[in-house]
């Protein structure tokens, strides 16, 4: 018992030393720690290397729409950091519609668990969209004839964009996003 107070007053006193040692920038707040997403990229890799090798019970009943992933870098800089983030809270929706889609669609018990937890990782992104006080988003009525999406056929096609767009417009938002940015000293 003597151990574990000393243990935990020891660590209480490294944290108050952390925060009162002069001279150093603030650390980045753990929602702008790119590691986070860097995990939620490597699951979306893992999902999609084990729908390369599934063999059956894990396609798309029906297409689904989903969004856009290139990244035209002229027209992303125009766009304010609300746009910005309205484009990607609209494609993180269309992602967790689609693989929502695909994992009622689903009899692969071993697909079905990444499925999950790439669902679960997407709304831990638009958590941390809505903690970086980007506008609260409101989903369309429909998405027949919404700006800036394609329509796939197959689940390794869903999971590709999926990937990309982790890798490209969630990476960029967070990356420039004014919370993020580490002040100078």
């Amino acid at each position: 018992m003597l151990r574990k107070t000393c243990r935990g007053l020891f660590a209480l006193l490294l944290l108050v030393l952390e925060w009162t040692r002069p001279g150093l920038p603030s650390p980045l707040r753990p929602i702008c720690d790119l590691r986070v997403l860097n995990h939620f990229i490597q699951e979306a890799r893992d999902a999609e290397v084990t729908m390369k090798s599934c063999r059956e019970g894990c396609g798309l009943t029906e297409a689904a729409f989903v969004p856009q992933t290139t990244v035209n870098f002229e027209d992303w800089e125009k766009k304010n950091a609300m746009e910005q983030a309205q484009e990607v809270q609209t494609g993180l929706w269309l992602l967790q519609q689609a693989l929502g889609l695909l994992r009622t669609s689903m009899t692969n018990s071993e697909l079905n668990s990444h499925i999950d937890s790439v669902i679960r990782n997407l709304q831990s992104i638009t958590a941390v969209l809505r903690s970086l006080n980007f506008q609260e988003y409101t989903p369309p009525a429909s998405t027949v004839g919404l700006e800036g999406t394609w329509q796939v056929s197959t689940a390794a096609e869903l999971l590709q964009v999926h990937l990309n767009f982790l890798r490209g417009k969630v990476r960029l938002l967070l990356l420039d996003a004014q919370a993020c940015r580490q002040e100078a000293s």
